[in-house]
């Protein structure tokens, strides 16, 4: 694990630390989630005197929106090379005022050198080797699907949705992640990822606090890591950041909770998947009455627009019973709101051009290494499970952040399985609020 904390402008105490101006932070950090290189390496064909050209090649490259960009602007910009998908996952749960860019699994090399020890994982000495033999498998399996999809692909171009007169780069680019995108359900959670995260020193006191609380190695050696870069800009603040009685045994609590329910439900059969939405739409009798949802939502003129007081006001709760953690890594990462998963595995999702038969003893075998964890009480049993494993997942916000994300999860470029997701989510949302549907723009995940 290597933690490197960026200042847009370092203290003269800091001297050491790279100086880049808002822009070029957000645009190197943006480069960072499209590459496996680790921030120094991306640092070092930056010319910081030259910001402005710097930033244009890095943007011609990484092609992302403007609202993306802009969020990576302020605070402290703290990137971690080499932690496990999991601490990444509990990074983002536990930052809910945080903007960030986590590596995508099209871009991280799949073999497993890239997994951490053990030891650093907190997996008991006698199942280490068991352990290791199960993840070498998967990614095995990851290995196989990817290459038998890739030529499925390539010699059926029909089934890769693929936009009209697009050049022969981008038809392999969508073919590629095609398979990638389908195959990476074999993926281990203790995959080593990067991941930057920009918030306000207060707010990484409070994330730092937390990790140092949680009962995983992995979680209380990154807040050391953290701390150490961070004091070097706001010492102040980050005194106040050491494990805390009240955060440990929430985790305490949380941790025998997942342990009880995983035990109850661990299966890794294919299950079906539900949306749950309820809408809250009511105000106190001493406020005044609100405005017509449809007027709230007329004036806007893409998904950063600003949303009127009646949806801005209205609390949305949306949860799936059978998330596989594939996509719950990035669902997790919309900031406003609380999201809760008890991150057990009540099934195991396949895209319907992977087959299973193929891989169930893997999957027989990687159940019953997780069901030993959790009989032995191990918080390590988060690192036995897969990308493929499904959990219950729930989102609680306001409307104007759950159209934000419906709208962003079926656009340009999304996951298939997001576009399926929040599709299903915004059905049960337009039953509940009707006058919403004319102004809500559901994409149809069209290849980016």
């Amino acid at each position: 694990m290597k933690v490197t904390a960026l200042a847009v402008v370092p203290p003269p105490t800091a001297s050491e630390l790279p100086r880049v101006t808002p822009e070029l932070l957000a645009s190197v950090l943006a480069r960072y989630s499209r590459s496996n290189e680790g921030l120094a390496r991306i640092i070092e064909r930056v010319d910081v005197d030259h910001p402005e050209e710097s930033i244009d090649r890095i943007l011609k490259f990484v092609d992302y929106g403007h609202a993306s960009i802009g969020g990576l602007t302020g605070g402290l910009a703290v990137a971690i090379d080499g932690v496990s998908m999991w601490l990444a996952y509990k990074l983002f749960e536990i930052s809910p005022m945080a903007d960030g860019q986590e590596s995508s699994t099209r871009y991280i090399g799949m073999e497993p050198s890239n997994l951490p020890s053990a030891a650093e994982l907190g997996i008991p000495d006698d199942l280490a080797v068991r352990w290791r033999e199960i993840m070498g498998r998967a990614f095995a399996a990851y290995g196989a699907e990817y290459a038998r999809l890739d030529a499925l692909g390539s010699s059926d171009p029909a089934r890769v949705r693929v936009p009209k007169d697009a050049r022969p780069a981008v038809v392999a680019r969508i073919r590629k992640n095609y398979a990638l995108d389908r195959a990476r359900y074999f993926i281990p959670l203790a995959m080593r990822t990067n991941l930057a995260i920009v918030q306000t020193a207060r707010m990484w006191a409070q994330t730092v606090k937390h990790l140092d609380s949680l009962p995983h190695p992995e979680a209380r050696a990154a807040a050391a890591a953290i701390r150490e870069e961070l004091v070097k800009l706001s010492p102040r603040l980050l005194r106040h950041s050491g494990a805390e009685e009240s955060y440990q045994e929430q985790a305490r609590q949380e941790l025998a909770a997942s342990l009880r329910f995983g035990l109850e439900r661990l299966s890794a059969e294919p299950l079906a998947d539900a949306v749950w939405v309820k809408v809250d739409g009511e105000t106190p009798p001493w406020l005044p009455e609100l405005q017509p949802v449809a007027e709230a939502l007329a004036h806007r003129s893409n998904r950063y627009a600003q949303c009127g007081l009646a949806i801005r006001r209205m609390r949305v709760t949306f949860a799936w019973n059978n998330l596989a953690i594939a996509e719950l890594r990035d669902l997790n990462r919309h900031r406003t709101g609380n999201r809760y998963t008890p991150l057990i595995q009540t099934g195991f999702y396949l895209p319907p051009e992977v087959p299973a038969a193929p891989h169930s003893g893997l999957l027989n075998d990687q159940l019953a290494l997780t069901r030993e964890l959790l009989q032995r009480g191990s918080p390590a049993y988060v690192y036995s499970l897969l990308l493929g494993a499904q959990t219950p997942f729930e989102h609680s916000t306001h409307a104007d952040k759950f159209i934000y994300e419906a709208e962003l999860r079926t656009g340009m470029g999304a996951h298939f399985r997001y576009a399926e997701h929040l599709s299903a989510a915004l059905g049960e949302f337009f039953k509940q609020v009707p006058d919403s549907r004319p102004w809500v723009v559901e994409g149809t995940a069209e290849p980016e």
